[in-house]
């Protein structure tokens, strides 16, 4: 048994012991079970975080309490939180699914589909977990996703709700049309990887019994020299790939914000009208 699992073990024992809070009783027996159904501790966090039942436990905020008593990272509970909301707002049916008959999407594959397309999908007011996101997310490895068309959104939804693929799967079909790599990125991947590969295998040299220093030392030469020549090489594509990422993430941005921007709108044109001040009073009035 691991020491988080032990732990957890012991809280749950201690707490039910001493009449403990039954909410508080519950995250602990919910992350307990946290493999076998990550919905389950989620949907537990989101209401410790909504009515802010962790200052009743002498916690200033979420993340202490999940990581001291719950033994969950910051990141891990950012992304439970986020899942579930997605789950709510744009699948709400997945939540009756029992996990074992009908599959449940994981928070990983949640979570990506949350940094793709989720977030375009409905107008909310800020959260606290997406105050705590970098201003500059969703992001790959720099590059900013792009705006998705109603195909490849459908089939993305399909993919995670339906089809519960896991996120591998996921990146592997769906990178090329949310992340596309610019001009040059697989030459300077093959070069990276080759100038990597030289580098290792001198390194290696130096370890290898029996072999004449005199060939060590010509082969540590010719591999600098590859090195070198490879990085040379490089240089010149990486600024190349470089000014293609930061010109494909500024269209992004656009796209998204200006997609956001319509979204809201509409929001704003749907949602009923508010009473005024007068009509309000008259109201309470009568």
């Amino acid at each position: 048994m691991s020491k988080s699992a032990r732990k957890l073990d012991a809280l749950a024992a201690l707490l039910e012991r001493t009449g403990g809070d039954p909410k508080r009783i519950e995250a602990v027996r919910r992350a307990q079970n946290f493999r076998r159904s990550w919905v389950d501790l989620a949907e537990i966090l989101v209401q410790v975080r909504t009515h802010n039942l962790y200052e009743k436990w002498g916690y200033s905020d979420l993340y202490a309490y999940a990581q001291d008593e719950l033994t969950l990272k910051r990141g891990t509970v950012d992304k439970l939180t986020i899942s579930y909301n997605t789950l709510e707002r744009h699948a709400p049916h997945v939540l009756e699914r029992d996990g074992v008959a009908t599959t449940i999407p994981s928070y990983d594959s949640l979570d990506y589909y949350h940094r793709t397309v989720g977030e375009l999908e409905a107008v909310a007011p800020p959260t606290e977990e997406a105050a705590n996101e970098d201003p500059e997310l969703p992001r790959r490895r720099g590059r900013v996703p792009q705006l998705p068309g109603p195909e490849l959104r459908q089939e993305l939804e399909d993919a995670v709700f339906n089809e519960g693929q896991a996120l591998g799967e996921l990146r592997r079909r769906f990178d090329p049309h949310f992340f596309p790599k610019p001009k040059g990125a697989d030459e300077l991947d093959r070069l990276k990887k080759a100038s990597s590969t030289a580098r290792k295998l001198a390194e290696l040299l130096t370890e290898i019994d029996g072999l004449p220093d005199t060939q060590v030392r010509k082969l540590e030469a010719e591999l600098g020299k590859l090195r070198t020549k490879l990085d040379e090489l490089a240089a010149p594509m990486k600024e190349q790939v470089l000014a293609a990422t930061t010109r494909a993430n500024k269209r992004a941005l656009k796209a998204r914000a200006k997609l956001a921007e319509q979204l809201a709108g509409e929001a704003s044109e749907s949602a009923p009208p508010k009473a005024s001040a007068k009509t309000a009073k008259k109201r309470k009035s009568s």
